[in-house]
C-alpha cells in the first residue's frame, strides 16, 4: 500500500478531477435537457400525446440524474474543504497502515460517494471511492454499499422507478406552458348566455330602479355636488389664480434698484471718465450759475412788483 501522505495527495487530485468532471457532465446534460424539450413541445403541438408521454421520461431521468451529480459535486467539495480529517496528526506518517476511523464530520460524504460512484459513468468519481475504501477499509465499505449512513437524498435519486402518471402530466404541462403549446383535452366553450362579464351588468340601468331615481333627480346631484366641494377643501390652493404668463421674469435684486449707478472703472478708463467729466459745463441754476440764496429772491421778487 501506499503511504498515507500519497494516498491523500492522490485522493486530493482525484477529487478536484471528480468536481471538474462533474460540472462537465451537467452542463451537457442541461444543454441536451433543453433540446429535448422542445422536441416535446413540437409532439404536444401535433397532439402526439401518447408518444409525448413516453419520450417525456428521458427527460424526467436525465433530470434526476443531473440533480444527483450535483449533490456529488458537493460531497466532493466538502471532503476536499475537510481533507485535513483524512491525515491527523496522530496516524504514523511513512508507515504502511492507511486506514483511519472514519470521522463523523466526513461520514455522510464519504458513504454517498462509495455506494453512489459506480452507479455513475464518472471514472473519476471511481478513482475517488477506490482511494476511500483504501482509506477507510472495506468494513466501511460493504456497510456503505448496504445503504448504512447513506443520504436519503441519494438514495432516492438513486431507486429506479418508472416516474408516476402525475409526474409525467406535470412535466408536459409545464413544457407547453413554457413553450405556448396546447396539452390536454380542450375545455367547452362557454354559452353566449354566460359570456357576459360580470361587470356587464352594471351597464344597463335596472328598470325597477329608474322611477326612483327620476323621481329624487336632486339629490343624486346634490350629493355629487358636495362630493365634490369636500375633495375642493382638502386640496391645496394655489398660491396664484388665474392665467400667468409663461416667461417668469425675476424682481430685480436691491443692488440693482439703483437705475442709473455709478461705475468704478479701474486705471486709465476712470481717468478719462473723470477727464471728460472736468469739461461738461456746470448747470445753470440761476442768473450766477449757482442756487440763490434768500437775498438774491427777494430782489428778484420786487423787481417783479415794479
Amino acid at each position: 500500500m501506499a503511504p498515507v501522505a500519497s494516498l491523500v495527495t492522490k485522493l486530493k487530485v482525484q477529487l478536484k478531477l471528480s468536481i471538474s468532471r462533474l460540472r462537465m457532465v451537467q452542463q451537457k446534460d442541461t444543454a441536451k435537457a433543453k433540446q429535448q424539450r422542445r422536441e416535446m413541445a413540437q409532439l404536444l403541438e401535433a397532439n402526439k400525446l401518447q408518444s409525448a408521454r413516453i419520450r417525456v421520461e428521458n427527460i424526467i431521468h436525465s433530470d434526476i440524474t443531473t440533480e444527483l451529480y450535483e449533490i456529488l459535486e458537493l460531497y466532493c467539495e466538502l471532503i476536499l474543504a475537510r481533507s485535513q480529517l483524512l491525515d491527523p496528526p496522530s496516524s504514523p506518517h511513512g508507515s504502511g497502515a492507511t486506514q483511519i476511523p472514519l470521522d463523523p464530520a466526513l461520514e455522510e460524504a464519504v458513504r454517498s460517494i462509495i455506494f453512489a460512484a459506480p452507479r455513475t459513468d464518472i471514472k473519476e468519481l471511481h478513482a475517488v471511492r477506490a482511494l476511500l475504501v483504501d482509506k477507510f477499509g472495506k468494513e466501511v465499505a460493504i456497510a456503505s454499499m448496504e445503504g448504512e449512513g447513506v443520504a436519503e437524498r441519494v438514495l432516492k435519486k438513486l431507486n429506479i422507478a418508472t416516474p408516476k402518471p402525475e409526474l409525467v402530466d406535470a412535466y408536459l404541462s409545464e413544457i407547453a406552458r413554457f413553450y405556448g403549446v396546447p396539452f390536454g383535452e380542450a375545455t367547452p366553450e362557454p354559452d353566449d348566455d354566460d359570456d357576459e362579464p360580470s361587470g356587464g351588468v352594471a351597464e344597463e340601468a335596472d328598470p325597477d330602479l329608474e322611477p326612483a331615481l327620476e323621481a329624487q333627480p336632486g339629490k343624486a346631484t346634490d350629493a355629487k355636488k358636495k362630493d365634490e366641494e369636500e375633495e375642493l377643501v382638502k386640496a391645496t390652493p394655489p398660491k396664484k389664480f388665474g392665467p400667468q404668463s409663461p416667461l417668469r421674469v425675476m424682481p430685480p435684486s436691491p443692488s440693482t434698484d439703483n437705475i442709473a449707478p455709478k461705475l468704478k472703472l479701474p486705471g486709465a478708463a476712470a481717468a478719462k471718465l473723470n477727464k471728460a467729466d472736468t469739461k461738461k459745463p456746470a448747470k445753470d441754476d440761476g442768473p450766477s450759475g449757482k442756487i440763490p440764496d434768500v437775498d438774491e429772491l427777494a430782489k428778484r421778487f420786487a423787481q417783479l412788483k415794479r
